[in-house]
Order: structure tokens, then C-alpha cells, then sequence
């Protein structure tokens, strides 16, 4: 695989460390150790594999990943495995593209409220999803719904949306027929994004009654409970945006549209340009034109590009891909099978590796395979990370 010219590790490496000591005190250890990841990612120091083709014997050094789910170069692999596994739910419908988008003044403390906002943002747009496709006038059935969190602008601002991917359709209420949508239209925008923000701003309140929500900086006021009602109402009257896009053309498109988005980091080493005494210099898509101007370059300080980065780090544990409705993990296998028996069609055969030439003799694919040949690639050593030393020998020693 051709490795980019410029990479976020490369910025990381060259300016990272004098910008943690210039930050000390103000970058969280999840943001620490996603520098840290990154930095070391497919280097000597997280240890790797000395290998050697068993066709042309070829030698090749293979690096262990990080496997941070906010690595630019760990992603790829992460995301076809759980393409695999959702080709199994893909039904013969339509599907549709929903996104909700959060106002700048609830993501300006959303940064700072992460797990609290996040989190509704997620269960917010799919109870309003459920809810207006079970009403009857709707469309009255239960539907099904894959979210994935977003939280960056093309321009690496912070910007909180979720990307839904929805069926055309859903389980009538007793689940003895398939109700399918009208072709080409899903559910009415304008209703959903009245829902949606009416539900998340009650919970957002009941968020800051319970304590739950923490301010600092230009929001410290926002504490008190009158100050932070007042500062809801002028988001009460506001448009908030949901948008809903064509239909997808069928499956297969699908799955080239969740493979692009479902494990993307804020920016991937493709955009990256140029690191010079200007700053990065980074390519990025400017929304608010139309044609090919959109597509434009953009040079930051490097400082500024390295918080702009971590601005997206997500909090420990924290789940940015989430099923709901008939997709949930709990129900997901009786609701899909239900679907393909009213929709008369096959559950689909587990998926073949592919290029996978051993798999006709029930051998595993090889992990690592020859550049030039395509043949597997022996382990002849592995080396260990490197070891560091974590602290002083004990005071017990004998003087």
C-alpha cells in the first residue's frame, strides 16, 4: 500500500512533544495517549515481525498498529471487519440517510460535556426516528436504524452530527407484514427535526437539573438554573437541522457508504498537503459553495492543527457506532429473519474472503502477505515492543 507523503504521526512526532510541555495541565490523558498511539503507530516501538515470502523470499518488515480508534492508519482493516458482519442484516429496500445536527451553542458545551451530550444526541435522534415512523399518519411501524457519531467539520472545527442509515420500511406493530415507505420519501424532515429538538432540549434540561452538565470558561454562568434557561430559549425558536438524502441505489452502495464513514477519524493522511514553517496545510471541502470551488486548501498553525485534532477525542469506552429498533443487538436476529420471511427472501450466504486462494482448502487467510506477489509472508522473528523504564530501582537495595 503507497504510504502518504505527509502523515498525522509525522506532525505528531516533529512538534508533539514541545506542545504537551506547552500545554501541561490542559490536555486530558485520553488525549495524551491518542498522541502517544499515534506517534508510535507502525514504528520500531511497538514491535513487529521480520518476514520473508514463501514465493519469491522477498523480506519485509511489518510494525505493530496502535489499533486507537482515532489513528488515521488504523481504521481500514477495523472497518471492513464489521462491513463483514453487517452484510447479514442488509434487507432487499430501500435505505435512506438521515443526519441530525446539533446547534454551534449546544456544541460549544458539548466539548466540555461530552458522554452527557453525545449520548442524547444518539438516543434523542433515534426515539425521534421511531417514534414519528410508529405513527400511523407516518408510516406506522417499528423500524430499525444504524447511528454513527460525527463530531468534526472538514475543517476539523468541532461540529456534533450523527449519520443514520435507516430501511425503507419497518415491521407493522404485530409483525405479520413488511410496511414499506413511499418510494423515495422516508419520513418528513420538517417533523422530525420539530421532535428532535423539543426532546433534546427537555433532556438536556433534566441533564442540568440532575447536575449532570459542568461549565467552565465564557459558560460558567450557564450553572444557574435561570441563566441556563434563558439560554435554551432562544434555541426553542430556532431551526434545527435534519436532512434526510436519496436513497441509497441498493446494498452495495450501502455498504460503500458506511465503509467511508462508519470507522473515519476527523482527518485522514490523505488531506494532509504540506508541514512546513507555515503550519499544515490540509485539503478540505468548504459546504457552502457549490461545483469544484467546494474543494479547498487550508494552512493552520501546527499547534493549532494538533488541537483541533484532539478536540475529537472521544470519551474512554464511549460507543460512536450504535443500533436501535429492529437492528439492536438484543433483537437483531429474530427482527432480521422476521423481515426476510414477509420480504420472501433467503437469509444471504456468510461472506468468502476475498482473494482468499486458500479458502477452497479450509486453511485461514494469511495475515501477512508479499508486496510483489501477493503469496503468504513467513514470520521468520518477531521483536518485542520497546521496554521502557517506569521508575527508580527500590529504596530496599542493600547499601
Amino acid at each position: 500500500m503507497h504510504r502518504p507523503a505527509l502523515e498525522v504521526a509525522d506532525i505528531f512526532r516533529a512538534h508533539g512533544p514541545a506542545w504537551r510541555q506547552h500545554q501541561r495541565g490542559h490536555l486530558s490523558l485520553g488525549q495524551l495517549k491518542v498522541m502517544s498511539a499515534i506517534e508510535q503507530c507502525r514504528s520500531l516501538a511497538l514491535g513487529g515481525h521480520a518476514l520473508r515470502c514463501s514465493s519469491c523470499a522477498q523480506p519485509q518488515i511489518a510494525y505493530n498498529s496502535c489499533r486507537n480508534r482515532h489513528c488515521p492508519k488504523c481504521q481500514s482493516s477495523a472497518a471492513q471487519r464489521w462491513l463483514e458482519a453487517r452484510q447479514a442484516d442488509l434487507l432487499p429496500v430501500a435505505y435512506y440517510h438521515v443526519v441530525f445536527t446539533l446547534p454551534a451553542p449546544i456544541s460549544a458545551i458539548a466539548y466540555t460535556n461530552k458522554e452527557i451530550i453525545y449520548g442524547l444526541l444518539f438516543d434523542i435522534a433515534a426515539e425521534t426516528l421511531r417514534t414519528i415512523a410508529a405513527d400511523p399518519k407516518h408510516l406506522g411501524a417499528r423500524i430499525g436504524t444504524t447511528l454513527v457519531l460525527h463530531t468534526w467539520g472538514s475543517a476539523l472545527t468541532h461540529h456534533p452530527h450523527v449519520h443514520g442509515i435507516v430501511p425503507g420500511g419497518g415491521l407493522a406493530p404485530d409483525a405479520d407484514r413488511w410496511v414499506p415507505c413511499r418510494p423515495g420519501f422516508f419520513l418528513s424532515v420538517r417533523v422530525l427535526s420539530r421532535l428532535f429538538r423539543r426532546r433534546f432540549l427537555e433532556e438536556l434540561q433534566n441533564a442540568h437539573r440532575d447536575g449532570l452538565l459542568k461549565f467552565f470558561g465564557e459558560h460558567v454562568d450557564l450553572a444557574d438554573a435561570d441563566a441556563f434557561a434563558d439560554w435554551l430559549m432562544p434555541l426553542r425558536q430556532c431551526e434545527w437541522v435534519v436532512y434526510a438524502k436519496r436513497p441509497f441505489a441498493g446494498p452495495e452502495q450501502v455498504l460503500a457508504y458506511l465503509s467511508r464513514y462508519t470507522h473515519r477519524v476527523a482527518i485522514s493522511n490523505s488531506r494532509l498537503v504540506a508541514l512546513d514553517d507555515q503550519g499544515v496545510t490540509f485539503r478540505w471541502k468548504d459546504y457552502r459553495e457549490h461545483g469544484r470551488t467546494r474543494y479547498k486548501t487550508m494552512t493552520l498553525a501546527t499547534a493549532e492543527f494538533m488541537r483541533r485534532f484532539l478536540l475529537h477525542v472521544l470519551p474512554s469506552g464511549f460507543h460512536r457506532i450504535r443500533h436501535y429498533g429492529l437492528l439492536a443487538s438484543a433483537n437483531r436476529r429474530h427482527d432480521i429473519a422476521t423481515a426476510r420471511d414477509l420480504l420472501r427472501q433467503p437469509a444471504p450466504m456468510p461472506p468468502a474472503d476475498p482473494g482468499d486462494g486458500s479458502a477452497d482448502h479450509g486453511c485461514p487467510r494469511p495475515t501477512f502477505v508479499c508486496r510483489l506477489c501477493g503469496a503468504p509472508m513467513l514470520v521468520i522473528e518477531t521483536f518485542a515492543r520497546a521496554q521502557h523504564i517506569r521508575g527508580p530501582p527500590g529504596s530496599s537495595a542493600v547499601p
